[in-house]
């Protein structure tokens, strides 16, 4: 791994004073035009339905109940926007949780327009710095997800991989798919070379992503 793509200890610093500041919700988004304006810097999560994406924001910023979870697939329906709460240390800066892609339990006109959405959004929002995209650690990248990284190489949007439930399977497993998408990562250009794999329940890897929002962030 280069040098280039270590979190240093500085940003893991960086990283947990940002992500222990309280988080508010910003604003449910439906269609493109409702975005809030682009005038800072923003990273978002994306992934399949069921990945646990929602868990994951709330570890991460440490506030339960933050980003909506549900066990059905589907549920989070908006582009939803969070930004740190006012105060005179808050960086300006947005977090967007886009709608999982895939499958889901609703309608196929809704499903369309949400991820009509979310590609709406990759593919012209001129602020966002990186696209943090979710792979659940129990399936490895998906044709959907292929779908979705081609077309972020396309349109030239740096995104991350980060597994996802890396508690569910075992150790070898692990190293063998973090290889395994390492490797296929190669073969995307806008990919970003390192992946980060976290447990939401457990806390594993939480640390390293908070210093990657920090860095990316430039923090």
């Amino acid at each position: 791994m280069s040098d280039d793509t270590k979190v240093s200890a500085e940003d893991i610093e960086a990283g947990e004073a940002l992500c222990h500041r309280r988080w508010d919700f910003v604003k449910g988004v439906v269609d493109i035009a409702f975005l809030p304006a682009a005038d800072r810097p923003e990273i978002a999560f994306a992934g399949r339905s069921n990945v646990g994406k929602s868990s994951l924001i709330n570890a991460l910023l440490r506030q339960g109940g933050l980003a909506r979870t549900s066990n059905t697939p589907g549920r989070t329906q908006e582009l939803n926007v969070f930004a740190p709460g006012a105060g005179e240390q808050a960086p300006d800066v947005y977090l967007f949780d886009l709608p999982g892609y895939g499958f889901a339990k609703a309608p196929r006109d809704k499903v369309d327009a949400w991820t009509s959405l979310v590609k709406d959004y990759l593919r012209g929002r001129p602020t966002l710095k990186r696209v943090f995209l979710l792979i659940d650690s129990r399936h490895g990248i998906k044709p959907v997800d292929q779908d979705i990284m081609e077309m972020l190489d396309v349109s030239a949007v740096s995104y991350q991989v980060v597994l996802t439930k890396v508690d569910k399977i075992k150790v070898p497993q692990l190293e063998a798919l973090e290889a395994a998408t390492t490797a296929a990562l190669k073969k995307h250009p806008a990919a970003y070379p390192a992946v980060i794999a976290v447990s939401s329940l457990k806390g594993d890897g939480l640390g390293e992503l908070r210093g990657t929002l920090a860095k990316v962030l430039e923090l």
